[in-house]
């Protein structure tokens, strides 16, 4: 399999000797992005090889703030499990692909505590317990992918019994998490005001 288009994930005091290594390899740094995103993701292409690199930095940022501080050096060669999967779950209008990515994480991946081939159930809790709209976000999704897993032929009854099972265990402790006073005040407003950002798509 070959990749055309690739993820990566860095802290921010890196991002200069990322941006020499990179552009050394032939590879083209995008500044806009990088200006644009206020040092929080860079772009790099390579013409002759027609290679997109994606580096974010200190977190992922899309519909939602993931905080990667102190958890790049958790698991190799990934990121850890439980932002791999809050990457995909973190998407607001979630398409199929991304359901499919969550259901082979949560196949591939017991729920557990800490990040050695696992998904840490705690991390996700916490993150939860401090944002509404990423709870907000997050159960929805779960709720989303166990009604499209129990459809999809493709599956085992076993396998689509698992997804169903691990998804519904995540979201009980999410929900059970203790929740911070200003999630208390957020889910006040509940779903009347947009709990998530807009993504513009970068290319």
């Amino acid at each position: 399999r070959t990749y055309a288009d690739i993820d990566f994930a860095a802290y921010r005091r890196d991002a200069a000797g990322i941006g020499r290594l990179l552009v050394e390899r032939g590879y083209v740094d995008d500044r806009e992005v990088y200006i644009r995103s206020e040092g929080a993701r860079s772009i790099f292409d390579h013409p002759a090889r027609q290679m997109h690199l994606d580096v974010f930095y200190d977190r992922l940022e899309f519909c939602h703030v993931i905080p990667l501080t102190g958890r790049l050096e958790a698991d190799r060669p990934t990121i850890p499990i439980a932002e791999l999967l809050l990457s995909k779950l973190q998407i607001v209008r979630i398409n199929e692909k991304d359901v499919v990515d969550v259901v082979l994480l949560l196949l591939d991946h017991e729920l557990g505590s800490g990040d050695a081939d696992t998904v840490d159930v705690g991390r996700i809790a916490r993150l939860c317990g401090e944002d509404w709209g990423l709870w907000r976000t997050l159960t929805q999704n779960l709720d989303k992918v166990r009604a499209l897993a129990a459809g999809y032929p493709q599956l085992t009854a076993e396998q689509r019994a698992a997804v169903d099972v691990a998804a519904t265990a995540l979201k009980v402790r999410i929900d059970a998490e203790p929740k911070s006073m200003g999630w208390r005040m957020r889910d006040r407003v509940g779903d009347r005001r947009q709990w998530w950002t807009d993504v513009e798509e970068v290319r």
